[in-house]
């Protein structure tokens, strides 16, 4: 079992960063794209085509999800979540916060941690700094995040400061209660603090400062594509990769768009996670290297071109964007599937291309010309 995730900077292009973090399931070449497993699974993908077919090298589990259903029991039982799941690369666990902090009407924010009712059930239920770092030991993920609030986008500055500083109260209290306990499956497990403060400067930098301080393993950037303008959040990004670790991954929450983790990239991000690419999937959009496809519209219907040949692997080749167009139209399950495994193979081609470029030395050349090409409606 290794002491402590690390990570290796490979190579530059401006900021932009090109490395390798080290875990004990695996080395995660970055920058990389994380496909979401809420509840244990990439909805629509199984675990062999996540492997094989697409290339993920991490994937996401989320706490709130993972702790309603299946359980804690359950999971300890399993030997964790790699074990449950059949997944036996890096996995990374949120801690549930967002989640939690989206139910609105159903949660109350507190000093001690959140009171918040299931959305199954509505059984009630308490998330603390303490309790989010003893589930995620269960779930057994590589990489576990700190307990946070997630304020709103639009936050005023008064409420955006109490939350951050909230934040950080809880940090410290994660750390306490990390260091008190030990993985249960035989592999080191890290932890990330998010860096919190809504769209204000000078709050994200106390954040940043109080993040660095504490000498994490890697850091996260929460609180961003909630609403706010998409310059906000670049500059935001500037901001707090301008003070956290050089020599730790960054991993921004929740991004996005291609054009989005294509920018963050260049402001040196190497982490993401978004369920766009699967949840668009499912309705029929399609991310491709020459810009977006609406599969439902009745251009495609006898179109018997292949999906995106640039980014597709040649097994899925066979797959012309008439028959996706048919399958879709009729709500066969296959056409959610194929959807879901393009998308997600996209976005691992696409940070794989930044990657190249990042080794190359041209990233910024390269990022404004896919920029371009993203942005258009085929």
């Amino acid at each position: 079992m290794i002491d402590r995730l690390t990570f290796d900077l490979k190579a530059t292009s401006g900021d932009a960063r090109a490395g390798v973090i080290h875990t004990d399931h695996g080395d995660i070449e970055t920058p990389i794209f994380m496909p979401v497993g809420t509840a244990g699974s990439v909805k629509a993908v199984h675990q062999s085509e996540l492997r094989n077919d697409i290339g993920a090298q991490i994937i996401l589990g989320n706490t709130y999800h993972l702790y309603l259903r299946p359980g804690c029991d359950l999971l300890r039982q399993a030997g964790g979540l790699h074990k449950f799941n059949g997944w036996e690369r890096p996995l990374l666990t949120d801690s549930g916060g967002f989640q939690v902090f989206s139910l609105a009407e159903n949660r109350k924010i507190k000093e001690e941690g959140c009171t918040f009712r299931s959305h199954i059930d509505g059984s009630k239920h308490l998330f603390t700094p303490e309790n989010v770092m003893e589930i995620q030991r269960i779930i057994g993920a590589d990489i576990m995040m700190a307990f946070d609030e997630c304020a709103p986008g639009d936050s005023d500055h008064r409420y955006a400061q109490r939350s951050m500083e909230l934040t950080h109260r809880w940090l410290d209290r994660c750390i306490k209660r990390f260091g008190e306990t030990e993985p249960l499956y035989g592999h080191h497990q890290a932890l990330f603090p998010i860096v919190q403060g809504c769209q204000y400067e000078d709050l994200r930098k106390i954040s940043a400062e109080y993040i660095a301080s504490k000498d994490p393993e890697g850091c996260a950037i929460g609180g961003l594509a909630v609403g706010e303008p998409t310059e906000v959040m670049y500059q935001m990004i500037e901001v707090v990769n301008a003070i956290l670790p050089k020599d730790r991954p960054r991993y921004l929450m929740g991004v996005g768009t291609p054009q989005n983790i294509l920018e963050a990239i260049e402001r040196g991000v190497d982490m993401f996670d978004c369920v766009m690419p699967t949840r668009n999937g499912r309705n029929g959009l399609l991310f491709t290297a020459e810009g977006t496809i609406n599969i439902k519209n009745k251009k495609w219907e006898s179109c018997f071109e292949p999906i995106d040949p640039t980014s597709s692997a040649e097994a899925d080749r066979v797959y012309t964007l008439a028959y996706l167009h048919h399958l879709i139209r009729a709500e066969e399950i296959l056409g959610l599937q194929i959807c879901s495994i393009h998308n997600l193979r996209f976005y691992l081609w696409l940070v794989g291309e930044a990657r190249r470029h990042i080794f190359a030395g041209d990233y910024a050349a390269w990022k404004g010309s896919m920029i371009e090409k993203l942005g258009r409606r085929l």
